[in-house]
C-alpha cells in the first residue's frame, strides 16, 4: 500500500481501541469510544492552500491528538485510515 496526501493532507491510523474500561467492564463495539490518539502514516508537501503558504509540521511515525469527528475514513488493502487536514491535528504526544 502506498498513499500519498495532497497539499495540507495528513494519513493517519487510529491506535487501538480499548476492549474494556478501567475497572473491568468489557464495552461493546457500539459503547466503544472514537479515539483521538492516531500515528501520522503519510504527509501531504504543504503548499499553497486557500491562497496561504501551508508549511507541515508532522512526519510519518509521529503520535497526534485529533478532533474527534475531523476527516474521512478509508479503508484500503483491509486497513482503515483517516484522511484529516493539518490544521485539525491538535498536539503532537511526544
Amino acid at each position: 500500500m502506498n498513499i500519498k496526501p495532497l497539499f495540507d493532507k495528513v494519513v493517519i491510523k487510529q491506535d487501538e481501541v480499548k476492549e474494556a474500561t478501567a475497572s473491568g467492564i468489557i464495552l461493546t463495539g457500539s459503547a466503544k469510544e472514537k479515539p483521538s490518539v492516531a500515528t501520522v502514516v503519510a504527509v501531504g508537501e504543504g503548499g499553497l492552500v486557500d491562497g496561504k503558504e501551508v508549511v507541515m509540521k508532522v512526519k510519518p511515525g509521529d503520535k497526534i491528538l485529533y478532533s474527534k469527528y475531523a476527516g474521512s475514513e478509508f479503508k484500503i488493502d483491509g486497513e482503515e485510515f483517516t484522511i484529516i487536514r493539518q490544521s485539525d491535528i491538535l498536539a503532537i504526544v511526544q
